[in-house]
């Protein structure tokens, strides 16, 4: 019963919702707090050097605490921020699929976890046309309270 709730395409839905509005709880509230996220649905712009790529686990934690924080947003179902790795602190923009989020951690303490299973059937679903885009940057630049997650 439980493998066909969490591969549910309306329990995902949810789940993505979720944690798109804890995301934007955190931002409003600035807290700070910590993702553990599947590294092989992430991208990084521009790609990561291979000696810092290998040192990823399946699941990574990222941590978003000041610049990370600032520079931090929601958008089209990404959690996208700029972040530094390495010793020289290598800069890359990361895009995180919500659904890949497993976790959201605040002082070491999981506040949600996501059990969502992310199928091919959904993730083809979630692809929207330019007008649904529209559409929907429309609505959520009608709401002024919007407005400071927008860099």
């Amino acid at each position: 019963m439980l493998e066909k709730i969490i591969q549910d395409e309306d329990f995902g839905g949810l789940m993505k919702k979720n944690i798109q509005d804890l995301i934007i709880l955190f931002f409003e509230k600035e807290q700070n707090f910590g993702i553990l996220c599947k590294i092989e649905e992430i991208s990084f712009n521009p790609e990561l050097p291979e000696d810092i790529n290998s040192e990823f686990r399946p699941l990574t934690l990222f941590f978003l605490a000041g610049y990370t924080f600032e520079t931090a947003r929601i958008e089209d179902g990404y959690l996208i921020f700029e972040a530094g790795f390495g010793s020289d602190n290598f800069g890359s923009i990361v895009s995180v699929p919500l659904l890949s989020i497993i976790q959201v951690i605040v002082d070491e303490t999981p506040v949600l976890i996501n059990l969502a299973v992310q199928t091919q059937r959904e993730e083809k679903t979630t692809k929207t046309d330019e007008s649904g885009v529209k559409n929907s940057m429309a609505s959520f630049l009608s709401n002024p309270e919007n407005s400071k997650f927008l860099k």
